[in-house]
């Protein structure tokens, strides 16, 4: 069975314990650990498959802390290196009434960004293992070129890869800078993930159908269209698959869209996927992978954080259930 690889940013969350306040304003916050990829690593982890984080953290407190919760996640943290040259990133954010979320990023660089393409080893990966990556580490740095061979060598081994593009336009010099970089790596991915508040922005179209479209770039194959609590499209080349989603008390929003694209992996490496058998997949157990990838999302706006508020895949086959 294959392991769910993710690539990128492990960071501390501080979350404010006040709704409602701009940044500024905030006076206490909780630490929690974060980073989307890290995210989806520990959500695949949590429901009972495998996973792995390739990284680099400061040596610092907050890198053993990270290291700490990842472990406790079940998530294989022997892929992380340390250094002295930069700092752990850390990441304040500012919560409004209804948990949605402004973003304040502390690395100029961080440690994330210094993992170097001779550091990843292409014999790590395995016929049937994902790789999992996101745009935030994208930025011009030596983690954008240990991005690409990670890919390149997955994808030599039989895998699939997975590219949620996850835009925090705040980490970027412009916003085009972003869109770029973005572009490039799209069509290097089997499965595309996008939000509907990314989905313009990266295709350009403002038609929301031409734009979901113009995604079957490159080498992709799905591409999964959220929706908030409105549910997702699971869209391929042939077919496109609609679900529901799941009306919950919202506290926090962190980690809502990594929790479900971490259900959907966990599914997917559930049912042994891979590049020959993803279209049959889908069309066979389309309702379960995207009942579960909802739910997971859903019920981790319930809680604070996104590592600390994932929720088990007991409350998530509950949930599911009750429907």
């Amino acid at each position: 069975m294959g392991k769910l690889f993710a690539i990128g940013e492990v960071l501390i969350d501080f979350i404010p314990m006040q709704k409602g306040a701009a940044l500024k304003d905030v006076y206490s916050f909780e630490r929690t650990p974060g980073g989307a990829p890290a995210n989806v690593a520990a959500a695949v982890s949590k429901y009972g498959q495998s996973s792995s984080m390739i990284s680099k953290l400061g040596k610092d407190a907050f890198g053993d802390f990270l290291v700490e919760k990842l472990i406790e996640a079940g998530v294989e943290t022997d892929k992380i290196f340390r250094t002295d040259e930069a700092n752990t990133a850390l990441a304040f954010v500012s919560l409004k009434e209804n948990g949605e979320r402004d973003f304040s990023f502390y690395r100029n660089p961080s440690a994330d960004l210094l993992l170097k393409e001779e550091e990843v080893n292409p014999t790590w990966f395995q016929e049937g293992d994902f790789l999992h990556f996101c745009s935030v580490d994208l930025v011009e740095s030596p983690m954008k070129q240990a991005h690409k061979k990670a890919i390149h060598a997955v994808s030599e081994a039989g895998g699939m890869v997975s590219f949620d593009p996850n835009v925090r336009l705040p980490l970027w010099n412009n916003k085009e800078d972003c869109r770029k970089a973005i572009l490039e790596f799209l069509p290097l991915a089997d499965i595309v993930k996008v939000s509907d508040e990314e989905l313009e922005f990266i295709t350009g179209i403002n038609n929301e159908e031409e734009a979901l479209q113009s995604l079957f770039m490159g080498k992709v194959k799905a591409v999964v269209f959220t929706k908030g609590a409105a549910g997702a499209e699971l869209i391929m080349l042939s077919e496109k698959y609609h679900s529901k989603g799941y009306s919950v008390e919202v506290k926090d929003t962190t980690g809502a869209g990594d929790a479900f694209i971490g259900g959907l992996l966990y599914k997917l490496l559930e049912f042994e996927t891979n590049t020959l058998n993803l279209e049959t997949i889908v069309h066979l157990h389309h309702k379960e992978i995207l009942s579960f990838a909802n739910a997971s999302g859903a019920l981790t706006t319930t809680g604070s954080g996104a590592i600390s508020a994932l929720p088990s895949k007991k409350e998530i086959e509950s949930l599911v259930n009750a429907r």
